[in-house]
């Protein structure tokens, strides 16, 4: 039997048993398997996470639906594309530390299958997805980190809706001001006689979580006694096995003006980052919310070209471009919406127009232009001579003239691994050591960029 058709009858097979389209496309619609050898069965898989959650999770399902096709007893192996381009491992097992329904404060409109994802943020989507199936016993604390309007807090909404849906444990959603101001509420009543009543009320309202999720925790800098009640709940919850989600406009070792022993805290676990944005995310979140909206005008590829080129960090912006346009269309008796009336009712909207979707774009956009070969090309996994040099020359403008990092780069050029981007730029920096041809090449694409 071809390994094709074992494999689609394994992928058939575990859509049925799981019973959720969700946790089907998050963790095994992009699964193939590439290689059956003697008792070993090797299977390709998008990400690292996927090889420890579908390992710590599924393993048990996974061997008795592929023995049960095969008839034999294979041994299951992962590997990732990066793994098998560089020929080594990934070790999974250190990511993240082994670690009647009470709702509060989540908003229902947030889930997993409403979160548009794309390269900038598939990584944190499936990381999210996986805390959900198993709160408290993967990735403990999760941190998400990254700038305004990027969808953290979309994610942690959905963390906590999916686990009410599918468990009875306790789940409380705030933000860092909620907590100081109970916390100030406890302090200023600390001569109260009934002092004790209010600290067993705060300290059962958090303690007695299964899962706590915690937004904005960048606020608490500013808040340096309600640091060490925070390191007692966080202490609590932690040694309890209970579940805290946490999201921060900055990675933990950038707020500084937290307490050393909270930060290191927040380094236990996972820490994700969320990127803005690239410009074919943009358009699919364009077309999502124009789809929900289920909107009485048309809106034309050349005005969702024009709102996602300048909007280009922030998917609010993006809503807010698409409801502006709508409301301008409707007070102009019901006009047509054309990129006339776009730019019309989005001057004031937008601080500057912007050419280019972002920097990476415009060196992504020259270097294909130069080769003669197409931007997908560069985000594709093809390997050849005259895709794969392009490419590392792309990364390695990104990375020394625009200073990206290399985390960023990878995910603008369809999910490559950092490594595989500081291959590229030491690679190319070697070559320029010794090819004058080649640093005119480069000079002339930065000149164009400048």
């Amino acid at each position: 039997m071809k390994i094709e058709v074992i494999w689609d009858s394994f992928l058939d097979k575990i859509k049925e048993e799981l019973k959720q389209p969700l946790l089907y496309d998050a963790w095994f619609a992009e699964t193939k398997l590439i290689e059956i050898n003697d008792n070993y069965a090797k299977i390709l898989v998008p990400m690292p996470i996927h090889k420890k959650h579908l390992k710590s999770n599924y393993q048990e399902l996974i061997d008795k639906l592929f023995n049960e096709i095969t008839g034999s007893n294979f041994k299951i192996e992962y590997i990732t594309e990066e793994e098998m381009e560089q020929n080594i491992v990934i070790d999974t097992d250190n990511m993240g530390v082994p670690a009647d329904n009470d709702i509060s404060n989540l908003d229902p409109k947030y889930s997993f299958d409403n979160f548009v994802v794309g390269e900038s943020n598939k990584f944190a989507k499936y990381n999210a997805l996986a805390v959900a199936e198993k709160p408290g016993q993967i990735y403990n604390p999760l941190f998400i980190y990254g700038n305004s309007g990027l969808g953290k807090t979309h994610l942690m909404h959905a963390i906590g809706n999916y686990i009410v849906e599918n468990s009875n444990k306790r789940v409380l959603y705030i933000t860092s001001d909620d907590f100081v101001n109970d916390f100030v509420e406890l302090y200023k009543n600390k001569s109260n006689k009934n002092n004790f009543m209010i600290v067993d009320k705060f300290k059962e309202k958090y303690r007695s979580l299964d899962v706590l999720i915690i937004d904005d925790i960048q606020y608490l800098e500013i808040a340096p006694t309600s640091q060490q009640e925070f390191f007692n709940t966080f202490n609590d919850l932690h040694n309890n096995k209970k579940q805290i989600i946490i999201a921060s406009d900055r990675s933990p070792d950038d707020l500084r003006k937290l307490e050393d022993n909270l930060r290191t805290r927040f380094n236990w676990g996972l820490t994700v980052n969320i990127f803005p944005p690239d410009f074919d995310l943009r358009m699919n979140i364009i077309d999502n919310k124009i789809e929900a909206y289920e909107m009485m005008f048309d809106f034309p590829k050349e005005i969702r070209d024009y709102i996602a080129s300048n909007c280009t960090s922030d998917i609010r912006k993006l809503e807010g471009a698409i409801n502006r346009v709508y409301a301008y269309a409707t007070i102009m008796n019901g006009s047509e919406i054309t990129l006339d009336l776009a730019i019309e009712a989005l001057k004031d909207y937008f601080v500057k127009s912007i050419i280019s979707k972002n920097k990476i774009d415009q060196v992504q956009q020259l270097i294909a232009n130069n080769y003669n070969i197409t931007v997908d090309d560069l985000k594709s996994k093809k390997r050849t001579a005259n895709i794969s040099v392009p490419r590392q020359i792309a990364m390695y403008i990104c990375r020394i003239y625009l200073e990206e990092p290399f985390a960023r780069i990878g995910s603008e050029f369809g999910g490559k691994d950092h490594t595989t981007v500081m291959h590229s730029v030491e690679k190319i920096t070697k070559e320029l050591t010794k090819d004058s041809q080649l640093q005119n090449e480069i000079e002339k694409i930065i000149n164009k960029i400048k």
